[in-house]
């Protein structure tokens, strides 16, 4: 399940680090996020998608990589996207 267009750009908007900023690892975790949290939605009425559930274990996996790669380069940083999207760790 992909996201709207316009909630999306209000995604990127209240994440970007600066202007025009769309790749920052904030940003993509927040999209990616975002996308998690509509699949989770998916599943709560459609238990046997399995083919959907393979692609939110893969964008599971690619939130946790860029998360490893912001807490490597920012302790303070990775702490406050934890909080500010509400991802256990």
């Amino acid at each position: 399940m992909s996201i709207a267009a316009d909630r999306k750009a209000e995604v990127i908007k209240t994440n970007a680090v600066k202007a025009g900023d769309t790749g920052s690892p904030e940003v993509q975790i927040a999209i990616l996020s975002e996308r998690i949290a509509n699949l989770t939605a998916h599943f709560k009425t459609h238990t046997k998608d399995n083919h959907s559930r393979r692609g939110l274990l893969k964008l599971v996996s690619t939130r946790r990589s860029l998360l490893d790669y912001v807490k490597k380069k920012d302790e303070a940083r990775y702490k406050a996207l934890l909080e500010k999207h509400g991802i256990r760790r």
